[in-house]
């Protein structure tokens, strides 16, 4: 019954998560906190942290990590696929139109539509993040000092960024 739940709901995630992995994560908390409860909030924080560090889409890496923790390997495998399976039969779809499409002008805007869309879920995947995961004094000054490299220093690699907080975090937290 756990592999067909789990299949479900990232199926229905990879339904409707357009504008890519950062855009699928609310989806993919409401399915395994909110409606589920597979995981709570905090493992959902860290679920995400865990997605980003490994390599692969944070997206496709937070259903592999969800379905292994509620149904072991098995689990990982169905809730990967579910995951995938919309995008690839759309990709499939579309390549074979393509030409087509791109001179339809609805498409164009149905395309425009969307972006204000992603943009509010990224914005809140942003908003959960700094309610759930400012949670001190240090998280608030790592994670502002954070916001100013990326921004100020545009090159700043991300990997060894999160890297060097996760450190802080082992030295600030032990």
């Amino acid at each position: 019954m756990i592999y067909v739940q789990l299949f479900l709901a990232f199926l229905r995630v990879g339904l409707f998560s357009f504008g890519g992995g950062l855009a699928a994560l609310p989806l993919i908390e409401r399915e395994v906190v909110t409606h589920f409860a597979w995981l709570s909030h905090r493992e959902f924080l860290e679920l995400i942290t865990l997605s980003e560090l490994t390599p692969g889409p944070i997206a496709i890496n937070s259903a592999t990590f969800t379905g292994f923790k509620v149904g072991g390997m098995g689990g990982a495998v169905v809730a990967t696929c579910a995951f995938c399976l919309p995008s690839f039969l759309l990709v499939l779809l579309l390549s074979h139109f393509l030409s087509r499409f791109r001179e339809i002008p609805w498409v164009e805007w149905f395309l425009q539509g969307l972006r204000p869309a992603v943009l509010a879920l990224l914005v809140s995947v942003a908003y959960s993040f700094l309610v759930r995961g400012m949670n001190s004094v240090f998280a608030a000054v790592l994670g502002i000092t954070g916001l100013v490299l990326f921004v100020r220093f545009r090159k700043v690699n991300p990997v060894w960024a999160l890297l060097f907080a996760g450190f802080l975090g082992v030295w600030w937290y032990r």
